[in-house]
């Protein structure tokens, strides 16, 4: 798998395409929300994440219609496994350790969870 690095203002135009799924410059630019980008920052920002693989486009006549190249759920597991690597020293055991300690969940959350456990064991 590559590796996805995303910045700030690449991320924000990636929300919006993983949520549009297929859509042309205009409803891009009417879907960021205020204060709106430049039209040719917005397209700087495509240009620059196509070099990446990020985004594509289907031409139709003059107009583009562009797409995510990477699923969400891919940009998310490469982020928590860097996020991991990062702070936990690439232990998910240390990072559930903390995350469990840390963020106050409740009993049928943590059950939850422990579910989820039991059902990969399983698998």
């Amino acid at each position: 798998m590559k590796e996805i690095k995303l910045t700030s203002t690449e991320k924000i135009l990636m929300e919006i395409l993983w949520e549009k799924e297929k859509v042309f410059m205009k409803e891009i630019l009417e879907s960021y929300p205020e204060p709106k980008p430049a039209p040719t920052t917005v397209a700087t920002l495509l240009k620059r994440m196509q070099n990446k693989d990020l985004v594509g486009f289907t031409l139709y006549g003059n107009s583009r219609e562009y797409y995510p190249k990477v699923a969400k759920s891919e940009y998310f597991k490469e982020e928590m496994t860097s996020m991991i690597d990062r702070f936990f020293n690439s232990s998910v055991s240390q990072f559930a350790s903390f995350f469990t300690s840390n963020s106050k969940l409740t009993q049928k959350e943590l059950k939850e969870l422990r579910d989820i456990i039991d059902q990969q064991i399983k698998e």
